[in-house]
């Protein structure tokens, strides 16, 4: 069934790009801080297809590797691990922004999910990925582009992974996610502490819903794009997915915005979420 502009406009975000496009915490639930010295070991760290951060399971530094790391590079990296007392995990497939197919706002041959509705004052933008915004200035609600959705006026990637479209079509843009089918309230933002029971929306895998496994995760990407203090979570996702929101279904907020992840929905993933209250506080937004 054709979906209408409006449900096309609460999808959560993702980003298709045709070949040769760029592609208040609460204290005793955030994680420990990390030993000095592990940081300022692991900071050196570039080589795309790995993440590290502090793993509050086991309270220690964690270096993630995904498949596309060499044998040479992965030795490397676990005698950087060893002198750091870090641990070195591999996770099956490829870290990557999540760049693919799906439904919802489209622009520069590209497609992505809305991630949420913000506004300043009486202007309506769209939040969704920063790798999303990075290919087009104008994005349209459909893929035969002929229904404005708004213009780009923002995008901060790589370090961080968030743009915004600024609304200039005439298409109502109600403060609420996707579930695939129906429409959840959305009522403001959270943030976001390990063990919370959250959920994620996106155009290619729908509604799927875990908890955070770590706050303040830095991300290697491929072509040398590094992302810092990422939300984790072991919930799964796929391409098309990029740019949805990560939120609390209970109390309707929004905590992240998924900028990308390892894995896949048939046999599991992890995945990484910009902090929306960053987004909002770099900006001057609200919530509606």
């Amino acid at each position: 069934m054709r979906r209408s502009p409006l449900v096309a406009l609460v999808l959560t975000a993702l980003l298709l790009v045709a070949p040769g496009a760029a592609q208040a915490a609460v204290p005793d639930r955030t994680a420990p801080a990390a030993p000095v010295a592990d940081q300022a070991a692991l900071a050196g760290v570039r080589t795309p297809g790995t993440a590290w951060g502090l793993d509050p399971t086991t309270g220690r530094m964690t270096v993630t590797v995904d498949d596309t790391v060499a044998p040479a590079e992965l030795a490397a990296l676990r005698s950087m691990a060893d002198r750091a007392g870090a641990l070195l995990r591999r996770e099956p497939g490829t870290l990557r922004t999540l760049i693919a197919g799906g439904q919802g706002i489209y622009g520069g041959g590209g497609r992505c999910s809305l991630g949420a509705n913000v506004r300043s004052g009486s202007t309506y933008y769209v939040v969704t990925a920063g790798h999303c915004t990075t290919v087009a200035s104008t994005w349209y609600a459909d893929s035969a582009q002929t229904t404005v959705l708004g213009t780009r006026t923002a995008t901060s990637y790589p370090t961080n992974d968030y743009g915004l479209i600024r609304y200039t079509g005439r298409i109502a843009h109600p403060s609420a996610v996707y579930t695939h089918p129906g429409l959840l309230t959305i009522y403001g933002a959270g943030s976001a502490y390990v063990g919370q029971a959250v959920c994620r929306s996106g155009a290619t895998t729908g509604v799927r819903c875990g908890s955070v496994t770590g706050l303040n995760q830095t991300v290697n990407y491929a072509g040398g794009n590094v992302i810092y203090g990422l939300i984790r979570t072991n919930i799964c996702a796929e391409p098309g997915d990029s740019g949805g929101p990560l939120y609390v279904a209970s109390t309707g907020t929004i905590i992240g915005i998924l900028s990308g992840g390892s894995g896949n929905c048939t046999s599991g993933g992890t995945t990484y979420y910009q902090p929306i209250g960053e987004v909002l506080a770099a900006y001057g937004l609200t919530l509606p």
